[in-house]
């Protein structure tokens, strides 16, 4: 796969050409392709390309839902990819650390591996010591999607189904869960999240996309410069298991109300940041009402890049890239060393189904779970 360049000509009827972005975007011609990405267990697996006309572009494998990369313009409009990743299937078939997924059939952990619904204990298949992490050892991330074409190919809309068995992985209920992913006109990569159960279940769907806004491979990210829209913070046990706490962040390395650089206080001597090896918590966000809310905004200073991210979730998990260690050779054959990239998952807080004193995460027959969020792109 070679990275993608996107240059768009529109013939106008009077004969004359116009370049793509200088204008609105012509609404005739296609905003989403598609090309072959190889099978697993048989079932045939695409790459998409979604473009929305005006300098954005990501690709899209029906694989894990993936987001593959996430082309942008930086302050000088120079185009890059801004999301870690593989090149080819066959390294997201092998050992990688959730790049662009989505994860499910619930995200972050629970602890012990197990939790009880209606009076009964359901025991998950554990992948992250004694806890289950991100949906357990097959999760959402590592399975064939369905997708739907039925929206036409002139929309950057891709939208991906997935039918999760009774029992899959310990959870209770067939979960059908959808996921939408849509490139706005301006620049922003809108996710829509819905699941339906013939069961009560939990569910706990988010977005694993590291980010490194001056380019994925670019080096680490701890000069850029994070914003969080949260006064409270879920802390952890050593296990990476929240106490159960709503703690403030004042005084804290966890106070990033006003931007700050990411690498600023990272290796401060806290028993936090020791547990996470740096940061890999759940943050509470402020919020009011239902809709969409500004939960975090990301600026990097050398590229211009700036990051917002928008959602109806009530949390955020903000990681650090801790565990990265140069072992996963990236698009272009780079290696992504320690914190080269960053998360924000929007997301129910770790471990409800164990805390009732949390937001729930049960989803019941006749009910539909839906939530939406939004990275959007600009520069300065």
């Amino acid at each position: 796969m070679t990275p993608i360049t996107l240059t768009v000509l529109t013939l106008l009827a009077s004969g004359s050409l116009l370049l793509a972005g200088c204008a609105q975007p012509p609404t005739n011609i296609p905003r989403r392709s598609r090309e072959p990405f190889g099978t697993v267990d048989g079932k045939q697996v695409f790459l998409y390309a979604l473009s929305n006309g005006k300098g954005m572009e990501a690709r899209i494998t029906n694989y894990g839902a993936i987001v593959v990369s996430l082309v942008v313009p930086d302050r000088a409009g120079k185009p890059g990819d801004v999301v870690l990743g593989y090149d080819s299937l066959s390294s997201y078939l092998k050992a990688t650390p959730y790049f662009g997924a989505i994860v499910g059939r619930y995200g972050n952990r629970i602890g012990k591996a197990r939790f009880t619904l209606d009076g009964k204990e359901y025991m998950l298949r554990a992948n992250d010591g004694a806890n289950t992490l991100h949906g357990g050892p097959k999760g959402f991330d590592k399975v064939v999607w369905e997708p739907d074409e039925s929206t036409p190919p002139t929309e950057p809309v891709l939208k991906l189904k997935y039918v999760s068995p009774d029992g899959e992985e310990g959870y209770p209920g067939t979960l059908t869960a959808t996921v939408t992913y849509t490139l706005t006109d301006s620049d922003g990569l809108r996710i829509d999240y819905a699941a339906t159960t013939d069961k009560p279940t939990v569910v706990n769907l988010t977005h694993h996309s590291y980010f490194n806004l001056d380019g994925a491979g670019s080096g680490d990210i701890l000069a850029e410069e994070l914003m969080l829209n949260a006064d409270r913070f879920t802390p952890i046990d050593s296990g990476l298991i929240p106490t159960g706490e709503l703690k403030s962040v004042e005084g804290t390395p966890m106070d990033f109300r006003t931007p700050t650089a990411i690498g600023a206080r990272i290796n401060a001597k806290d028993d936090q940041l020791r547990y996470g090896r740096g940061y890999d918590h759940n943050w509470v966000l402020n919020r009011t009402g239902d809709g969409l809310s500004l939960a975090a905004r990301v600026v990097a200073p050398a590229s211009g890049r700036v990051l917002e991210v928008w959602t109806t979730q009530p949390g955020i998990q903000f990681y650090s890239g801790n565990f990265l260690d140069g072992t996963n050779i990236g698009k272009g054959g780079k290696a992504y060393a320690y914190r080269n990239g960053f998360c924000l998952e929007t997301q129910h807080f770790p471990d409800s189904p164990n805390k009732p004193q949390f937001p729930s995460t049960v989803l019941r027959p006749g009910e539909t779970f839906t939530s939406t969020t939004v990275y959007k792109f600009s520069t300065r």
